[in-house]
């Protein structure tokens, strides 16, 4: 498996983009409802993994926020591929980015209807917090942050 930073509007990365809406909306009975969606030119960061083939099959990005703070975006592995450390590897490599820009904290948002994300998180190290931004208060919401000093 390969992960490497690609263009946001890269055929693939909307692909699993769009795959990751059409899961969530039917995971929770709606639409993308994010306030403020990431865009290319909101986030520092975008990386994709690809299999041995060179099939995309997740993708995750970075958005440094105005405090100096990192938000995870975008975070999906294709189900098929899940269980094959697609994501830790993702994870590990927005981690890395972030450092590298003088990030301190990672923050995340994912949502009651992910109990396979919410565990995933827990397992990496990342620890529940208050709503952030626009999950404040967001009963759906299931924020986590990540202390990277």
């Amino acid at each position: 498996m390969t992960i490497a930073e690609e263009a946001w509007d890269g055929a693939d990365g909307v692909r699993l983009r769009d795959d990751m809406r059409s899961e969530l909306a039917a995971r929770y009975n709606i639409p993308d409802q994010e306030v403020e969606a990431p865009t290319a030119e909101t986030v520092s960061t975008f990386l994709v993994a690809r299999d041995p083939d060179g099939v995309a099959i997740g993708c995750g990005a970075l958005r440094v926020l105005d405090d100096g703070t990192g938000e995870v975006k975008r975070m999906y592995v294709s189900p098929h591929a899940r269980g094959t450390g697609a994501a830790t590897g993702i994870l590990r490599a927005l981690e890395d980015h972030a450092r590298r820009l003088g990030v301190e904290t990672l923050v995340l948002s994912t949502g009651t209807e992910q109990p396979d994300a919410i565990r995933f998180y827990a397992r990496e190290g990342y620890h529940r917090t208050d709503g952030y931004g626009p999950y404040v208060g967001e009963p759906m919401a299931r924020c986590f942050a990540l202390d990277l000093t």
